[in-house]
């Protein structure tokens, strides 16, 4: 038998509704927490352009902010539950957020200089600021809002997957142990006397032909 799952039905959705963005946003924020350590390697990288070095700007501004983008990408990509995936939305919208506007703060809040671009071209500084801070935060702002704007709306699907039937689980009924008809106890009964008088009128016969 089955039955309709409608347990928590408004937030329950299609774990695939967020599963795009989710794992752009997981490759965007992997990309912005370790492009600092490993671009100097390739010729492509701020000040100071040394590769696996520490530093607390590259913390607050860039490993930081990655490393919350790619946590909310990975709630929308795994999460059934709407408001968990909308979560994910919002902490990859501030992450992206901060990259835009983190290197503006940073001196304002001491938390350190994100460095200056290593180039000897316009074009390579443009690049380097798009790749490192202000493209790349503008691009996981609009996939964090595309993906808060598709879990904010409830969709024909997502109705059918929360009122998808599920099987019934069985239950386990005693059975009733046999019943012996009333006829055959009667029957039973009956053929127990008739033995027994059988026998008392033999023993008496017995004796009463000694007897002559």
């Amino acid at each position: 038998m089955t039955e309709f799952d409608t347990r928590g039905g408004r937030m329950r959705m299609p774990r695939s509704r967020g599963a795009a963005s989710g794992i752009l946003l997981v490759l965007l924020g992997a990309w912005g927490a370790l492009i600092p350590f490993i671009g100097p390697y390739i010729d492509f990288a701020f000040t100071p352009d040394q590769g696996w070095m520490w530093t607390t700007a590259r913390g607050w501004l860039e490993v930081l902010p990655g490393a919350v983008t790619a946590l909310g990408g990975l709630l929308l990509l795994s999460s059934g539950n709407r408001a968990t995936a909308m979560l994910g939305g919002w902490l990859a919208v501030i992450a992206g957020a901060w990259f835009v506007v983190g290197r503006s703060l940073a001196g304002v809040l001491a938390i350190g200089d994100a460095g200056a671009p290593v180039a000897v071209t316009d074009a390579k500084r443009v690049a380097l600021e798009l790749a490192y801070f202000s493209g790349l935060g503008a691009v996981i702002v609009f996939l964090g809002a595309v993906a808060l704007g598709r879990l904010s709306v409830r969709s024909v699907r997502d109705v059918a997957y929360a009122r998808r039937p599920v099987m019934a689980e069985p239950v386990a009924t005693a059975t009733p142990a046999a019943e012996v008809p009333a006829t055959d106890t009667s029957a039973a009964r009956e053929t127990r006397e008739t033995r027994e008088h059988r026998g008392w009128g033999g023993m008496f016969g017995r004796r009463h032909t000694h007897a002559h």
